[in-house]
């Protein structure tokens, strides 16, 4: 097995890695990011540089790869800010790594990491398979054209594509990034890490959820299926829960006391809830369950995996 993951430096490209070379050792595996992590030069082979050029694309993708992750993207709120940098990875970035593997000793897998900002507008109260893409932010349009074009190129035989609609991933590690949805892992990992953080949301918001740990298990299951497994539209809503703000601090302060939830402060940012609230939280997810994919039990689950995943002792 050889393999290509790009935003292979972030925090769910190498763990993906990781999890690959923990379950096939003799597996290949290169990451395409702008930078990486300390160590991971040492266990895998590591090219930066821009995903929309073609020789970078050339140094990372050899022609007997058989399986490409596609993880990279300028996130939702990176990519609502600037419009240019937006296209140029999330569209022109994804082309280039298509056309690119167009051109491989064989079609291979490619796995492509979509998003539920694939909806937005005037939208059922839950949404299923069949509802119809109507992005409303600059980046749910981006992801929904990879969608198409992904669709296409394995319609034509050239890759066998699968793609994925992420819900929002919860708690993710390391500092707070671009993305709209960042909030959703700060007021969970802040107050965790006995610092007070800031919410732009009401607590009323609901948020579609999955934990890093299951997004994992969610690309290398998508991987793994056979091809005739997947619809024709080559796309599936992941599984996730449904939470608003308010009961995922009730059980941050489950697992961990009252004096984390002290220190979440809700302070309004109308930029962000102008993003979030397009964004759609109930899901029928029938497909994708019968396919084999996986939901978390619970958020309280989910809070305790990512202490005992970071490290992190809760007083007592």
């Amino acid at each position: 097995m050889k393999v290509l993951i790009t935003g292979g430096g972030g925090f769910l490209g190498s763990r993906l890695a990781r999890a690959l070379k923990a379950r096939d050792p003799k597996a290949r595996v290169t990451l395409l990011d702008i930078a990486f992590p300390g160590g991971m030069e040492r266990d895998f082979k590591c090219v930066s540089g821009d995903l929309a050029a073609p020789e970078v694309i050339a140094r990372a993708l050899e022609r007997d790869t058989t399986s490409v992750f596609h993880l990279a993207a300028v996130v939702s709120g990176g990519a609502e800010a600037d419009f240019d940098l937006g296209y140029h990875v999330n569209l022109d970035g994804t082309r280039a790594l298509l056309e690119a593997c167009r051109h491989l000793d064989s079609p291979p897998k490619v796995v492509y990491a979509s998003s539920v900002a694939a909806f937005g507008g005037k939208l059922p109260d839950v949404l299923d398979d069949s509802t119809t893409p109507t992005p409303q932010t600059s980046y749910g349009t981006q992801k929904v054209i990879g969608e198409y074009l992904v669709a296409d190129l394995t319609r034509k035989g050239m890759i066998d594509g699968r793609s994925l609609r992420l819900p929002t991933a919860v708690v993710r590690p390391g500092k707070p990034n671009l993305a709209a949805s960042s909030f959703a892992s700060g007021i969970i990992r802040e107050p965790l890490n006995g610092v007070t953080t800031e919410c732009p949301v009401p607590d009323t918001t609901g948020v579609w959820i999955l934990s890093p740990r299951r997004v994992v298990e969610a690309f290398i299951h998508a991987h793994d299926l056979p091809a005739d497994a997947w619809p024709s539209s080559r796309v599936v809503n992941l599984p996730g829960i449904t939470l608003t703000v308010r009961e995922m601090i009730d059980a941050m302060g489950r697992v961990a006391g009252e004096q984390a939830v002290a220190r979440v402060k809700f302070v309004p940012d109308v930029r962000i809830q102008g993003i979030v609230k397009t964004w759609p939280a109930r899901f029928r997810t029938e497909p994708a369950l019968a396919m084999g994919f996986k939901a978390d039990p619970d958020f309280d689950s989910v809070v305790r995996d990512y202490l005992a995943t970071e490290g992190i002792v809760v007083p007592a």
